[in-house]
């Protein structure tokens, strides 16, 4: 009986270190994933219209007005200029 007990206790933590070597393994996989293709940013900086702030070109959401290219942090200061830019008649 104590022999029987002796064996399921081993079985379990041999399951237990095979459990962990697997997650060990996998998040080795996603990690090497992530670090091969950086994003390459410009250095570039734009400034918002709306907010005054500046932020890189890369990550900006781009609008042509009227010839020019205006950017943006968010959808939210975008429409609020295209709104300034409606009622006023310019930026």
């Amino acid at each position: 009986m104590l022999r029987g007990l002796f064996r399921l206790i081993l079985y379990a933590f041999l399951a237990y270190i095979i459990y962990l070597l697997i997650r060990f393994f996998q998040t080795l996989g996603k990690r090497s994933k992530s670090f091969s293709s950086p994003k390459r940013i410009s250095g570039i900086m734009v400034k918002d219209e709306a907010c005054n702030t500046y932020l890189p070109k890369e990550e900006a959401i781009k609008e042509m007005i009227d010839g020019k290219e205006y950017f943006f942090c968010s959808k939210e200061c975008r429409q609020k200029f295209l709104e300034k830019k409606k009622t006023s008649g310019k930026p």
